[in-house]
């Protein structure tokens, strides 16, 4: 499928970097460990997001190296992985053979997703293809895939990371930078990546089906040790959320009207 200018960027990109990134954070991301969310790795088990995954048909939606993958399909998740990168997939595959596990590797960007309709109980990303494609695309891919009924749950960047965020200094800071009603797209010379004003997550959420069961805002423990040391500074996080997870669940089909008489 033809890709998007944006989607071709960061796949040039995440190809040209993701040996770098695998070195850098494997110690973090190293699918033997419990699965944990974000930067700061605030573990499933006391959040509690996805719950039980045992037989649940599971899309990683911007998988990287699919370590999350690999650990949903050791608890029992019929899984899944997708990814823009194909250097990415070639490392998910080198840790699938080490995991000694299988399941399918999907490349393809988020936004047009090779998959029928109505084919998994569970979409998820841990700032995975949500970061960086057209959440007016995405969001409607997620719900064309998900069965009613299914759970649609990602993190990401806050609103306030992408407010506060000061190219001159290149990190977030304590006051606003750019417009609110102006989030969408955020372009670097390397990547193009996507945010929205929480009420427009909330329309287009609605829009394609899909209702908002919960909004966690992660916050780090104190001293949290990450190998992402560059995304924002602990002691911001610790003020103002700098992640947040959005879970959402697909409509049941409405009932008919009951007949009068």
């Amino acid at each position: 499928m033809d890709l998007t200018e944006h989607a071709a960027k960061n796949r040039r990109h995440w190809d040209a970097t993701a040996d770098d990134y695998q070195t850098k954070h494997a110690a973090q991301l190293d699918w033997r460990k419990p699965p944990c969310w974000g930067v700061w790795e605030r573990p499933e088990s006391e959040l509690q997001i996805l719950g039980d995954v045992g037989g649940l048909d599971v899309l990683e939606f911007g998988c990287g190296a699919a370590q999350w993958s690999i650990a949903l399909h050791l608890l029992g998740a019929r899984m899944v992985a997708l990814d823009n990168s194909a250097r990415q997939l070639q490392h998910a595959r080198r840790l699938m053979d080490e995991a000694g596990v299988e399941f399918p590797l999907v490349h393809a960007s988020a936004e047009a997703v090779p998959l029928a309709d109505d084919s998994f109980d569970l979409i998820f990303c841990d700032h995975g293809a949500m970061s960086f494609c057209d959440p007016y695309r995405s969001v409607a891919e997620a719900a064309r895939m998900l069965r009613a009924g299914g759970r649609f749950i990602f993190n990401m960047a806050t609103p306030l990371v992408e407010l506060t965020y000061s190219d001159l200094e290149s990190k977030s800071t304590e006051t606003f930078q750019r417009d609110y009603f102006g989030l969408h797209r955020v372009e670097d010379a390397d990547t193009v990546s996507f945010n929205l004003p929480y009420g427009e997550w909330i329309r287009v959420f609605s829009e394609h089906g899909l209702d908002v069961e919960a909004l966690i805002e992660l916050r780090p423990p104190e001293g949290a040790p990450s190998t992402y040391g560059d995304y924002v500074r602990l002691e911001w996080a610790r003020r103002w959320p700098a992640e947040n997870i959005w879970k959402t669940r697909k409509r049941l089909p409405a009932q008919g009207a009951p007949r009068s008489g």
